[in-house]
């Protein structure tokens, strides 16, 4: 796994358990970590399609 695409990963997981707290506290400032969490997703695709495309590699499989 590239390295770009396994600290996007990171940032995904953490900021979803930052917007489950933060809900659970009552805060609406979840919303944000909630966007945060699926820029940081689709960063996570991008760089893995991307090394598979570099690789030359199946991208559907």
């Amino acid at each position: 796994m590239p390295r770009l695409s396994l600290y996007a990963l990171v940032v995904c997981v953490l900021a979803v358990a930052a917007a489950v707290v933060s809900f659970a506290q009552g805060s609406w400032l979840g919303i944000v970590w909630v966007l945060l969490a699926g820029l940081s997703s689709n960063m996570t695709w991008y760089y893995l399609r991307r090394d598979r495309i570099r690789r030359g590699t199946s991208v559907t499989g």
